[in-house]
């Protein structure tokens, strides 16, 4: 087998606020193979989309800070290098479609000119090919009249058009690693197929490796190899997708399952929150919403091994 492209170990992130310091990503590890896709769930506020950040080294300061870690690219140790070495990474090496783009657009630049900055400033294109370039991949992405879309602003666009444009900026330089997070969320029904779909081909004609950020395991199992389930910043399971779905060992994992809408059989709610990251509960995190948790549990750090093959979990009872 060929290295991973990606591997991350150990990644720590924190946030230092007023009520205490936010373990926002406490000791997360995994590899990403090349032209892989990954898929990291959980419910909001589990760690996911900081985890994502985190790789961008885009983690506000204050009152955010990486706290230890490795992330490699290949042989490139991301966490050392400086923000100007960074930012020759970002977009070129390493790209990221965020949630929301009306907030992640520029709102007082034209679509063409937002996708061509990387171009300009990664491939060393001129203006003028950067924003023929610029048309080119909004038609990639689906977008009618591209040209006339190119000297649109962000508001002029609706959701569905906001969010190719985005695709079409974060693959405009070809990256090895895509980190989509939570790309469809803010769309409806028929138009997060729409941009799945594109996703996925696009990945597929560029060879490129993805990481999804998601809490929607219909996505999961419609777009990923592997899937690694986050609770309270740290992973508690990870397994191929085939295997989570047929056979999810930890409970929170069964919880999130079990609330998948089917039919019009009432939907079963995991009890509870998720607790604050600045004042987490000792031994299992998920130990106060689980239904199976013993004295062991709330008392004992939880070891995250290996209960089948390819198959890890953190959970005393499987």
């Amino acid at each position: 087998m060929s290295p991973p492209l990606l591997v991350v170990e150990n990644l720590q992130t924190r946030f230092y606020t007023r009520a205490g310091v936010v373990k926002a990503v406490d000791g997360v590890s995994f590899t990403l193979g090349r032209s892989e896709t990954l898929a990291i769930v959980g419910e909001s506020g589990c760690g996911k989309s900081v985890t994502a950040l985190s790789l961008m080294r885009l983690v506000a300061d204050p009152p955010g800070r990486i706290v230890g870690g490795s992330v490699r690219l290949e042989d490139t140790e991301l966490l050392a290098l400086d923000e100007t070495a960074m930012r020759r990474v970002r977009g070129k090496l390493v790209s990221m479609i965020f949630q929301e783009p009306m907030t992640s657009l520029n709102p007082v630049m034209t679509i063409g000119r937002q996708i061509g900055e990387s171009l300009v400033l990664h491939e060393g294109l001129s203006r003028r090919a950067a924003l023929a370039r610029s048309v080119e991949l909004l038609q990639i992405v689906g977008i009618s009249e591209p040209a006339q879309r190119a000297r649109e602003y962000p508001h002029q666009l609706s959701g569905g058009m906001r969010q190719r444009a985005m695709i079409a900026m974060a693959l405009a330089c070809r990256p090895r690693v895509l980190i989509a997070d939570e790309p469809t969320s803010a769309l409806d029904v028929t138009i997060q197929a729409q941009i799945l779909e594109l996703i996925g081909r696009l990945q597929r004609e560029l060879g490129t490796a993805m990481i999804m950020i998601t809490h929607d395991l219909g996505v999961v199992a419609e777009t990923a190899e592997r899937v690694i389930v986050m609770y309270a910043g740290r992973k508690v399971e990870e397994a191929s997708v085939g295997e989570l779905f047929a056979r999810p060992l930890h409970p929170y994992t069964r919880g999130l399952m079990k609330s998948i809408p089917r039919g019009a059989a009432r939907l079963q709610e995991i009890p509870g929150m998720v607790p604050a990251l600045s004042n987490l509960p000792p031994g299992c995190a998920f130990a106060p919403r689980c239904p199976q948790a013993s004295a062991k549990c709330r008392a004992m750090e939880i070891p995250y091994e290996e209960k089948q093959p390819g198959h890890w979990a953190a959970c005393l009872y499987v």
